[in-house]
């Protein structure tokens, strides 16, 4: 399944231009993670992805969610999908610019965190850098995720969460400590005074951790 996105050329682009993939949340679209485009490094290639799903008023998601129902939470096979689709696309668009010696990094906010996760745990070979904003690692989506430390040592993780997090619970979020610090992983993870978003200071955090 071919992505919609929107996506900013640095002046230059080699086969060592570092690539970025943005996923959204829930109920939102591809301008909003685009919106930090403004501080990211500038020789950056930036892509934002529009999930398949519509929902209401005028929004996106990668799948389903069951509020009422902590036990079946996600749609499970939308999910897998929605990973599949992803993938496909980000390989598909590294080869268009032919960065054959770039790194490629993530940045996911909410559900398009949990497919952060899974993505990098999984095919650790191809990213570096991976931002997960108000999310949680999924169980479900983590299959076959790969634990051999040497393939992992390459990830960096940055993961943050809101103290008053009405949407995934702070308890959620805190499982991406021990699931990484488990797997000997790389990362920073930050509590910050907000709800279900990014704050200021987060923000600037998360560009730090970008521009490293």
């Amino acid at each position: 399944m071919n992505l919609d996105y929107i996506v900013r050329e640095p002046e230059n682009i080699s086969s060592t231009t570092p690539i970025l993939f943005m996923l959204h949340g829930y109920g939102s679209n591809e301008q909003d993670l685009f919106s930090f485009r403004e501080t990211l490094p500038a020789d950056w290639i930036i892509v934002s992805f529009r999930a398949p799903r519509a929902t209401q008023f005028e929004g996106y998601s990668w799948f389903d969610i069951d509020f009422n129902n902590p036990e079946n939470f996600i749609d499970v096979s939308q999910a897998k999908e929605s990973l599949n689709s992803v993938l496909e696309n980000i390989l598909k668009i590294i080869n268009h610019y032919g960065l054959t010696d770039s790194k490629t990094h993530l940045c996911g906010f909410s559900q398009g965190g949990m497919l952060c996760y899974a993505l990098a745990l999984k095919h650790p070979e191809l990213f570096s850098y991976v931002a997960c904003l108000s999310s949680y690692p999924e169980e479900k989506l983590l299959d076959g995720i790969v634990k051999d430390k040497k393939k992992l040592e390459k990830l960096r993780f940055f993961v943050s969460h809101g103290t008053d997090d009405a949407v995934i619970p702070m308890e959620w979020g805190r499982k991406a400590a021990d699931l990484l610090y488990d797997l000997s992983c790389y990362f920073t993870f930050r509590e910050y005074m907000s709800g279900h978003g990014v704050n200021q200071k987060n923000y600037m955090d998360l560009m730090e951790f970008f521009s490293k």
